[in-house]
């Protein structure tokens, strides 16, 4: 549904703006032809008004506004929906992923007497080890954790729990 959506946003969008601009085209176009000519090198020159080709191009102004506008109007409001949607989408996604690093975080807090090492974080909620680190740096700063690095290098959190 998604994809359907975005390719009526896109086609809407796409023939409104062509629309509009037939007719803006349509009415520069009236415009060239109502302008006075200069005169010639004698002066004297008959002026001929073409009142068929500007009754089309007034029709065509006309049309591509009342059928431009109204296309574009929709188009556009068709995509600000999906990108909000998506934004909302996005949005939930990471509350949820928030929402289950936190329930991993607590379980391991737990389940190991409030010690978590930084590869052992990293496996259970299978984030790159840089990501695990932030979290956990953050969580030890929230809580008031102690660190201990072994001897192999390996930081070792300690939450009082």
């Amino acid at each position: 549904m998604k994809t359907a959506g975005k390719l009526a946003a896109g086609w809407l969008l796409t023939l409104g703006v062509m629309l509009m601009t037939l007719s803006i085209s349509a009415e520069v176009d009236k415009h060239k032809m109502l302008k006075p000519l200069p005169p010639g090198i004698d002066g004297d020159y008959q002026e001929f008004l073409n009142t068929e080709a500007l009754y089309l191009l007034d029709i065509t102004a006309k049309q591509g506004l009342i059928f431009g506008f109204p296309t574009l109007a929709i188009g556009g409001w068709l995509a600000l929906g999906l990108y909000r949607q998506g934004k909302q989408e996005k949005q939930a996604s990471e509350e949820q992923a928030s929402k289950n690093l936190q329930s991993i975080f607590y379980r391991m807090v737990q389940e190991n007497e409030g010690r978590i090492s930084l590869l052992g974080f990293a496996m259970q909620s299978q984030l790159p080890p840089t990501t695990a680190k932030e979290y956990l740096d953050i969580k030890a700063q929230e809580l008031n954790a102690n660190f201990k690095v072994s001897e192999e290098g390996s930081v070792l959190y300690h939450f009082d729990a």
